[in-house]
């Protein structure tokens, strides 16, 4: 691994890796590290080229964030760690889980999709307009290169394909929002695949983890609670 993740630790007991989403770093889940370090071990990372973690040289890539996980479980000797990850993160966390499944014990997926198809147009279309803008100054502006690299991971990634989720043997929670940004019929669709899968849908939109953190909590507790 070309770099050292950035990340911040608290709790004792089972590992509980927290994944934050595009553009965003481990404060995000400042509720949630709050809360549930009452109980586990819960460490928050920053991804690749997010928060305090350097971008290095390696590639820009959902699949090279996975690789980033796995290597930093190696470092801190996490042999096996439950996984939550945000939008973003829970695509890195469902790509972590279909690579090295005997890595994680149970998944929490919030606001995950499995392509860029899942995203409501709504959405979707001003991202792609933005990465468009990005990349044609990025050749000019860092800020503009750093964005593009942002928003590209929003309009060429995940690939994930339906029948993959039905290899995932691990209890998995996916959770969105009733105004999520990614469609509803989408989050339903993964759940159907997954062998062991749970739906919850929440009242609130894409962050609920920020924004309706107590219901939010509750509800991956009970998740997690089940033997």
């Amino acid at each position: 691994m070309d770099i050292s993740l950035y990340y911040i630790e608290e709790g004792q007991g089972k590992p509980l890796i927290l994944l934050h989403g595009n553009g965003e770093d481990h404060t995000y889940f400042v509720h949630q590290i709050r809360y549930f370090s009452r109980m586990y071990r819960v460490i928050a990372i920053d991804t690749r080229g997010h928060g305090a973690s350097p971008r290095g040289t390696a590639p820009f890539s959902i699949r090279q964030f996975a690789e980033d996980l796995l290597s930093f479980m190696d470092t801190h000797q996490l042999e096996q760690a439950d996984i939550l990850g945000f939008s973003d993160g829970g695509n890195i966390a469902l790509t972590f889980a279909l690579h090295y499944p005997e890595r994680v014990d149970r998944l929490i997926l919030n606001g995950a999709n499995l392509d860029s198809s899942g995203v409501k147009s709504s959405v979707q279309v001003p991202i792609i307009l933005g990465y468009h803008m990005a990349s044609l100054f990025s050749r000019v502006s860092v800020r503009a290169r750093k964005n593009a690299e942002l928003l590209r991971l929003m309009v060429e990634e995940p690939h994930i394909q339906l029948e993959e989720l039905r290899k995932l043997s691990h209890r998995t929670l996916v959770i969105a929002g009733t105004r999520d940004m990614i469609r509803e019929a989408h989050t339903r669709q993964m759940v159907e695949f997954l062998p062991h899968g749970e739906l919850a849908i929440l009242p609130g939109d894409h962050f609920l983890a920020k924004k309706s953190s107590e219901a939010f909590n509750r509800r991956v507790e009970i998740f997690l609670s089940k033997d």
